[in-house]
């Protein structure tokens, strides 16, 4: 019978392990940190300076470019000058195509008013049914008009102060003029007063309007020195002695074309008439 032997283990069978070396403390990594910290500051930036060409969306993406305009409050607008709304007329016209007679095409009523209108009422009834065929400008120079209609609920424009007879009447004719171009279906345009009604129904106005290319004013040729008499040659080449006309200018019909012109026009007016010429006529 075999008897296992047991095994002492002393010291000299016991093996010395070397200790664990001394290791320097390990180095942080410095090109990590700066770069996380790098990254960090820039979408900061980002957010707090987002991107505002069409080239910086293209590097980041035109979605984060929206996301961006969604966090940001809405930019104020800011009305424009007459000089503005002139040009971005004629621009528009310069490059569109010429506008053409649709269903769509609208007859734009602009009323030049010191304050609120005293026959809305009448004039809500003649609009009633035809809200996709018309537009309403209001121009109120003394003081904001109180609509008791929903045609001219929000049609006041950018208003100043009119004086009779003075390059301010003009102007505030011209800046009607300039609203109602930004339309385009926009193709006749008619100028009134706060003493103005219609005489005959919507119908009837419209499909006149609309199948005419006739502006309507009301001018005369005076050769006196109260009419060709205030003609200055610094009017020219706009205005031609041949076409220099006195008239009243308390209400017009002109289509798309001669809106255009006399929108733009009024620069020489305000220069080189005379103190005693009524401008607006």
């Amino acid at each position: 019978m075999k008897t296992g032997q047991a095994w002492r283990v002393g010291m000299g069978d016991m093996q010395v392990f070397p200790g664990p070396r001394h290791r320097p403390p390990m180095k942080r990594p410095m090109w990590i940190i700066v770069l996380v910290s790098l990254v960090t500051v820039f979408l900061i930036c980002a957010y707090m300076y987002p991107p505002q060409s069409s080239g910086a969306c293209y590097v980041f993406s035109s979605r984060g470019c929206e996301v961006i305009s969604n966090w940001l409050p809405p930019t104020p607008a800011r009305e424009f000058t007459d000089e503005e709304l002139a040009s971005r007329a004629v621009i528009r016209d310069i490059l569109n195509t010429p506008a053409i007679q649709s269903e769509s095409s609208k007859i734009a009523f602009m009323f030049l008013t010191p304050g609120s209108l005293p026959f809305e009422k009448l004039w809500d009834k003649f609009f009633y049914g035809h809200e996709d065929k018309f537009s309403v400008y209001v121009h109120a120079s003394k003081e904001k008009p109180i609509h008791v209609s929903g045609h001219f609920a929000n049609r006041d424009i950018h208003s100043d102060q009119v004086i009779w007879g003075k390059i301010s009447m003009v102007d505030a004719e011209r800046r009607l003029l300039a609203y109602a171009l930004q339309d385009p279906a926009n193709q006749h345009f008619v100028l009134l007063s706060d003493s103005c009604v219609p005489l005959h129904n919507f119908d009837y106005i419209y499909n006149y309007l609309m199948h005419t290319n006739i502006s309507f004013v009301d001018c005369f040729q005076d050769p006196g020195p109260h009419g060709n008499g205030r003609y200055s040659e610094h009017m020219l080449p706009e205005i031609e002695k041949k076409d220099f006309r006195k008239g009243a200018q308390v209400y017009f019909m002109l289509d798309g074309n001669d809106a255009r012109n006399v929108a733009y026009m009024g620069y020489s007016m305000r220069i080189y008439c005379s103190e005693d010429s009524y401008l607006d006529k």
